[in-house]
């Protein structure tokens, strides 16, 4: 399994400095709305998955649009049985694969495929996702919700906010988990019923973002994400 992945219990701490170490993608793509998950949102989404949930340590885990590996390596590091890795982006898939040998997680169950997500097929114990959030491309996160939950038993999906939350905001700067259990957003609530899972519970954590693209106003961006753990009925 690599000389990373185990199944005794990994302080989040721990987590966290390996996340550190996954170099993130050298040629973002705007139209893919390609940014990063911090080590932070994503040691947090993966400790959940893990220790709150048992949805990786020992199962098959899928990351759609997995961009350099973040959550897949992370999954690996973590004790997942197999991880299946996609991305459209060529680029970003060579340095998730490049990752995976610095980190010695290159001869474990970790395989990447570079497509489109309707390529995937097969049924996976948990989806690990950091969709486009739809600001390029309205709706974009849609089609991988949809195929999250046609692929998974588990999903573990980031979406926007539904609304600007300054007082949340605060509240989540001066949290020390940095988490609020918060309510589903109306709409997508009612997609995600539509298409056959069910929303049991959603994280509001903060996200920052450097200035990236010539658009961007500011240095830095703070703004509220929400983590939709889903459970699926189709798989």
């Amino acid at each position: 399994m690599g000389k990373y992945a185990q199944k005794r219990l990994i302080r989040k701490i721990d987590l966290e400095r390996f996340l550190s170490t996954v170099q993130v993608n050298p040629q973002p793509k705007v139209n893919l709305e390609q940014y990063t998950t911090s080590e932070h949102i994503a040691a947090v989404m993966l400790y959940i998955a893990a220790y709150t949930n048992n949805d990786i340590v020992g199962k098959s885990v899928l990351d759609l649009g997995c961009g350099t590996g973040r959550l897949s390596l992370g999954a690996a590091f973590l004790g997942a049985k197999t991880v299946l890795g996609v991305d459209i982006d060529r680029t970003a898939l060579k340095v998730a694969i490049a990752n995976a040998k610095n980190t010695g997680l290159a001869s474990s169950n970790v395989d990447w495929v570079n497509g489109d997500i309707s390529v995937v097929n097969g049924c996976f114990d948990t989806v690990l996702q950091n969709p486009p959030f739809g600001v390029q491309t309205r709706n974009a996160d849609r089609a991988f919700l949809v195929k999250a939950l046609a692929s998974g038993k588990m999903v573990y999906s980031l979406h926007n906010h539904p609304k600007i939350d300054k007082r949340l905001i605060d509240m989540l700067k001066s949290s020390g988990s940095g988490l609020f259990e918060v309510q589903p957003s109306v709409f997508l609530k009612r997609f995600i019923e539509q298409h056959g899972g069910i929303v049991r519970t959603v994280y509001a954590t903060l996200m920052s973002i450097p200035k990236m693209f010539d658009f961007h106003t500011k240095v830095r961006h703070d703004f509220v994400i929400d983590l939709y753990i889903i459970e699926s009925n189709n798989v």
